[in-house]
């Protein structure tokens, strides 16, 4: 509620120019985000109602989620490319992008996995050639759209979670370096990927391309930006509103950098605050995955709250110049309908987990009282 709060206030302030110049509106972004709001509140009330023990037990329903997750994958080619990437289903006034279903299935789908396997994780069939397949096979249509940063976050959270149930690490490691070996290349064939790694060094590289050099100062240009917003304030920042950089100095100032525009207004203590918060809610997951009732229900929240987590310290190191220009939303701050309603939909499976262990601890406690 803090992190949907808080992000709230810095995307109706960071986003009002942007807003004006594109619809004239300066409540547009804001209005929309509401809506999205309101469908992520209900969908994570929903998914906290359903037991998560059916995602296992019904097996038709983990698959089918599969199918349509894959179905909407491979569909993102039909409609045309968006700064040079196939990532959004436009339907009308809607978009959607499966990439952000596809972290989603990623969780779901090892989980249910790695459970059934039970001890069997821990040879290298069972436990790593498997399920570093299922991670491939959804990770590999994201990458042709190409999105990395999408592949790098389905990658990370499906090794974690084979690296949890117990999977040895000598058995996932050709998996880990082939998979590293794959993104690198296709990094490396990138000119423009290529150059924005090389303008986060601050060397030069021949690439032979104008709109390659274009592109790798623009990344440039918008962590410049980002620096000079966190550079403009203090303890406590230049106050709720009076961002300048967000005057169409910060391209991406209500998606990808919001957060630097947040830190201008509010200061070190915005800063400081939202990346506690963050540290807060994994830590409350962790918690709640060490109460959980069984293994499967570990897995699932370990997987949902380490996808939010991960996503919100690389975008805090991407705004910092810490980690090279990747664009990636901060979740619950930056606008966007799909990677709002995915982190609703982390937030439900984490609280169904919590709710139904509790009742089947409630539920064993009983028998044995009754028993008695």
């Amino acid at each position: 509620m803090a992190l949907v709060t808080l992000g709230l206030v810095i995307l109706s302030s960071a986003s009002e120019a942007n807003a004006m110049r594109l619809h004239n509106d300066a409540y547009f972004f804001i209005k929309r985000q509401f809506m999205y709001l309101g469908a992520g509140v209900v969908l994570a009330v929903l998914v906290s109602l359903f037991d998560y023990h059916k995602w296992r037990d019904w097996e038709f329903l983990t698959w089918a989620f599969f199918v349509v997750v894959m179905v909407l994958l491979a569909a993102v080619f039909q409609f045309r490319a968006i700064n040079g990437s196939h990532r959004w289903i436009a339907v009308g006034p809607v978009r959607i992008q499966p990439s952000e279903l596809a972290k989603m299935l990623t969780v779901i789908l090892l989980a249910v996995w790695l459970d059934k396997a039970s001890w069997r994780v821990e040879l290298f069939m069972r436990g790593a050639f498997w399920p570093a397949m299922l991670i491939g096979i959804i990770a590999l249509p994201v990458l042709l759209e190409p999105d990395f940063g999408s592949v790098m976050v389905i990658g990370a959270v499906g090794f974690l979670m084979m690296f949890v149930s117990g999977t040895r690490i000598l058995h996932m490691l050709p998996f880990v370096l082939g998979g590293v070996g794959v993104v690198v290349f296709k990094v490396m064939t990138n000119a423009n990927r290529m150059a924005r790694i090389a303008a986060f060094f601050g060397v030069k590289i021949n690439v032979g391309a104008e709109v390659v050099d274009a592109a790798a100062k623009r990344a440039a240009y918008q962590v410049e930006q980002a620096l000079a917003a966190i550079g403009n304030s203090d303890i406590w920042g230049a106050g709720l509103g009076e961002s300048m950089q967000k005057h169409l100095y910060l391209p991406e100032a209500h998606t990808d950098f919001v957060f630097a525009v947040g830190a201008e207004e509010l200061g070190i203590v915005f800063s400081m605050s939202v990346v506690l918060l963050f540290v807060a809610f994994f830590a409350l997951s962790i918690y709640i995955a060490r109460k959980a009732s069984d293994r499967f229900g570990r897995f699932l929240v370990i997987g949902m709250a380490f996808i939010i987590f991960f996503q919100a310290m690389f975008n805090v190191g991407v705004v910092c110049k810490a980690l090279p220009t990747k664009g990636m939303a901060l979740p619950f701050f930056s606008y966007g309908g799909t990677n709002l309603l995915s982190a609703f939909f982390a937030v439900g499976t984490i609280l169904s987990v919590g709710i139904h262990s509790y009742c089947d601890k409630k539920r064993a406690l009983l028998r044995k009282v009754v028993m008695r």
